[in-house]
C-alpha cells in the first residue's frame, strides 16, 4: 500500500516541500500551513468527490450536507430510498444522481469493497474505482488524496491547481494539464501535501 498521511508526516511534508521549491515556501509563509483537510473514507467520501466533479468546494460541500440531514449517515441503501425529485433538492443533477447510485449498487452487490481498497496501492485503487460508471481520473484521484489521505495522490486535470500554480509561480498564462502534471513531478513523493498548499493558497488569495 502506498504512504497514508498522518498529522505528523503531513507537517514533515510541508517542511520539505518548503525547502525545495521557494514558491511553496512563500504561500507557507504568506498564508501559514493548509489545513490538512479530509474527508471520510468509504461511500460518503466517494459521495462527496462525485459532488465535486466541475463545482465549487462550497456547492459540493453544501449538498453533500442536505444530503446528511436527510438520511443522517450517509450509506449506500438509505441513498437508494431516495427519489430524483429529493435527489433534485438536495443538490444532485441526473447525472451525479445516477453515478452514486451506481455507486451505491456496486457497494451492496459487493462488486465495490471500501475496505478492500485501503489495502491497495495508489493505482490499484485507481483503476478499481474507474470501473464504476462516473468516476474518472479525477474523481479518483480526489478519492485517494482526501479519503484515503494517500501522500502522493496528485488530481490531475483541477482547474483550482492550475490557476494556483499560474499565481504561485508568477506564470504569464495558465498552464495546461500536461504541464501542470510536469511541474507536480518535482514534488514527489508529498504530491499531495503540495496540492493543500496550492488549494491553501487559492483559497486564501480570494477570501475563501
Amino acid at each position: 500500500m502506498d504512504k497514508a498521511l498522518t498529522q505528523s508526516t503531513y507537517e514533515d511534508g510541508i517542511a520539505e516541500l518548503s525547502t525545495r521549491d521557494k514558491h511553496l515556501a512563500a504561500v507557507v509563509l504568506k498564508w501559514g500551513k493548509p489545513p490538512f483537510w479530509t474527508h471520510a473514507p468509504g461511500f460518503p467520501g466517494i459521495v462527496l468527490a462525485i459532488l465535486s466533479q466541475q463545482v465549487s468546494l462550497e456547492s459540493a460541500q453544501a449538498a453533500f450536507t442536505k444530503l446528511e440531514a436527510e438520511i443522517g449517515p450517509i450509506v449506500a441503501d438509505k441513498f437508494l430510498s431516495l427519489d430524483d425529485t429529493k435527489l433534485r433538492k438536495i443538490g444532485f443533477s441526473r447525472q451525479k444522481a445516477s453515478y452514486v447510485r451506481g455507486v451505491a449498487q456496486a457497494t451492496i452487490e459487493g462488486e465495490l469493497d471500501f475496505g478492500i481498497l485501503e489495502t491497495l496501492d495508489d493505482e490499484q485503487v485507481r483503476q478499481k474505482l474507474m470501473e464504476i460508471k462516473g468516476i474518472g481520473r479525477w474523481t479518483a484521484d480526489t478519492y485517494l488524496l482526501f479519503a484515503l489521505r494517500r501522500a502522493d495522490a496528485w488530481p490531475s486535470g483541477d482547474l483550482a491547481l492550475a490557476k494556483s500554480i499560474q499565481e504561485v509561480k508568477g506564470l504569464a498564462s495558465m498552464p495546461g494539464f500536461g504541464e501542470v502534471d510536469r511541474i507536480a513531478l518535482g514534488w514527489r513523493p508529498w504530491r499531495a501535501v503540495a496540492a493543500r498548499i496550492l488549494w491553501h493558497s487559492y483559497l486564501s488569495e480570494r477570501g475563501r
